[in-house]
């Protein structure tokens, strides 16, 4: 196996603890030795020992003069846990490779300089964009003190979430509405509009997966009430409502979220929310669900609201697009491309 089949490796196990490592990041890690993999591990939660640790202590004996494939820089201070730093030196390893440099730039680098003033190899930059799309959340986080958003939609092809009165149940089929599942499961917290919680009655809540980490369930509304939404939404954790308006409302909005450790933030709609959000600069990621039918009707609800734009040069752009399909339904991501000349 080549150095990248390892840390492909490595990642495979990082996305073993997917949702249950915030606010810590998402990290695997494989010792091998003579060629062979003798150790495996990943960061299981927030508070447990760190993939390196578990690696180390599947591998036993044989990390020394091992070679370990991490796909996060190794920790240089003590948290919850020690360095794991000390940990890999104590164990002789003679070899590091990493995909990530750790974000924090008052962490960035100091470990690859401790490992390598013990007289270890190191070398980064192994598979470093699969390594750093899975933390892309963390990353945001732990630099910029705000939530990773991603602002998901379901729609028609023709661009309605509903029809006139707010039927929308269901527009895409059951693999898009697992994914959304699995969205939820990365979530820390997941935000609707008022609108959405009148017309469908959301859970925002994480299913089929018993005992799983449930986020916080956010409401942006300024007429709903806590007694309201009691009646409004199914069981499951306290609903909180926000009430942000401008662009500078949401900022701070993001502020206080990242304040209280959320790093991944799901909007669901509906669009007038999504409109918002956008206007201010504050969604990182879209992913469109988007259902092969056509449902028409110049009131049906479309799939972004606010004001109508007088100009296409008023069209958000996107980067880094990807296409694929769920079942029947085309999943469209992508990255707002804010500096972009339209």
């Amino acid at each position: 196996m080549q150095a990248e089949e390892y840390m492909n490796e490595a990642i495979g196990l990082a996305l073993k603890a997917w949702g249950m490592t915030s606010p810590n990041p998402l990290v695997g890690a494989v010792i091998v030795k003579d060629g062979k993999i003798t150790g495996r591990g990943f960061h299981e939660q927030a508070g447990k020992p760190h993939a390196e640790i578990n690696a180390l202590a599947d591998a036993g004996q044989t990390s020394q003069k091992a070679d370990l494939y991490v796909t996060l820089e190794p920790c240089s201070t003590y948290g919850r846990t020690p360095p794991c730093t000390d940990a890999i030196i104590r164990a002789g390893i003679g070899r590091v490779f990493i995909g990530s440099l750790d974000p924090n730039p008052a962490h960035a680098g100091r470990g690859v300089d401790i490992l390598k003033n013990a007289g270890i190899e190191v070398v980064t930059g192994i598979e470093k964009a699969e390594c750093d799309a899975i933390n892309e959340a963390f990353f945001k986080w732990i630099t910029a003190g705000v939530p990773f958003v991603i602002l998901k939609m379901a729609m028609t092809l023709d661009g309605k979430i509903a029809t006139m009165d707010g039927q929308s149940k269901w527009i895409t089929g059951p693999a898009a509405r697992q994914r959304v599942q699995h969205l939820r499961q990365w979530s820390d917290a997941i935000l609707v509009g008022g609108n959405t919680v009148r017309n469908d009655h959301p859970s925002l809540t994480v299913r089929d997966i018993p005992g799983w980490r449930q986020p916080r369930r956010l409401v942006a509304s300024k007429k709903l009430t806590q007694e309201t939404l009691k009646s409004l939404l199914p069981a499951g954790r306290t609903p909180e409502i926000i009430s942000p308006d401008t662009p500078a409302e949401w900022h701070e909005e993001m502020r206080r979220l990242g304040g209280k450790n959320v790093t991944a933030l799901l909007i669901e709609g509906g669009g007038e929310l999504a409109s918002s959000v956008l206007k201010a600069g504050i969604v990182d990621k879209v992913e469109f669900h988007i259902a092969p039918k056509i449902l028409g009707g110049r009131d049906s609800r479309p799939v972004i609201g606010g004001k109508n734009p007088l100009t296409l040069a008023e069209a958000m752009a996107l980067k880094n697009i990807s296409i694929e399909h769920a079942g029947r339904d085309i999943i469209v991501t992508g990255y707002p491309d804010y500096s972009a000349d339209n």
